[in-house]
């Protein structure tokens, strides 16, 4: 895409690819088991029913940023705050595979009609998220549709994320790179490289994917390989 083309092109192809993220994650439901629902997600310490029980709440709170916004409101991301966040983890975690199935569902509805609805001009409207605006909240929901797919070990991993998704995620997280290092991310199937920090100077190269499943936390299917040493450890998510 040149400089030269108007910036709702580029809105246009973020809204595609923002409402084709969780399409991966719906046409998994049909064959969610109660067993599925127990079994481990790639999230220590939560079952794939907390994992979607999770993506359930989020979709309906990033979901509500942007009706607020066209409004002119704005709002908390979850009433009652992070308490009230994860108890509604916890309990609906529990549910059994269609109570899960049809509420994961609703949430997805209520998401997918959430962001086809904010037209060329809405996008710096303000929101409560991170006190940020319309397209922040946006892509917050593209990386947790994203993410959270491949968290569920239902199938689509970190291999699937685009390019796109690779290169928004890695300069999200740019906040990661250790402190007193200047980190190069060197992909190893394309030209990309992404620089973060300041100091000593420290190269990891792999995939595009696997260099953003590393630094998003997880664990790639090829674990990236740092130039000198072992691979850094990296700083809290932002």
């Amino acid at each position: 895409m040149s400089d030269a083309e108007p910036a709702e092109c580029r809105d246009e192809e973020l809204r595609a690819a923002v409402l084709a993220a969780p399409e991966r994650l719906r046409a998994l439901l049909p064959g969610l088991t109660d067993e599925a629902v127990r079994a481990p997600s790639a999230l220590p310490g939560w079952s794939r029913g907390h994992l979607l029980s999770h993506v359930e709440g989020v979709a309906h709170a990033l979901a509500r940023q942007a009706e607020r916004a066209l409004r002119g409101e704005t709002v908390d991301m979850y009433d009652g705050g992070r308490p009230a966040r994860d108890a509604a983890i916890e309990a609906g975690a529990w549910r059994g595979a269609d109570a899960l199935r049809r509420a994961l569902a609703d949430a997805l509805d209520r998401a997918d009609a959430a962001w086809r609805a904010p037209g060329p001009g809405d996008w710096t409207r303000p929101v409560r998220y991170r006190d940020a605006d319309l397209r922040a909240a946006r892509a917050a929901w593209w990386r947790e549709a994203e993410i959270h797919t491949a968290d569920a070990l239902l199938g689509p991993g970190p291999a699937d994320w685009s390019r796109e998704f690779c290169r928004h995620t890695l300069d999200f997280l740019e906040p990661r790179a250790p402190a007193g290092t200047r980190l190069t991310l060197a992909a190893t199937d394309g030209g990309e490289r992404v620089a973060h920090g300041t100091g000593r100077p420290l190269t990891v190269r792999g995939r595009l994917t696997d260099l953003t499943a590393w630094y998003a936390g997880r664990t790639p299917p090829t674990a990236p390989v740092a130039d000198s040493g072992p691979l850094p450890p990296l700083g809290p998510r932002p």
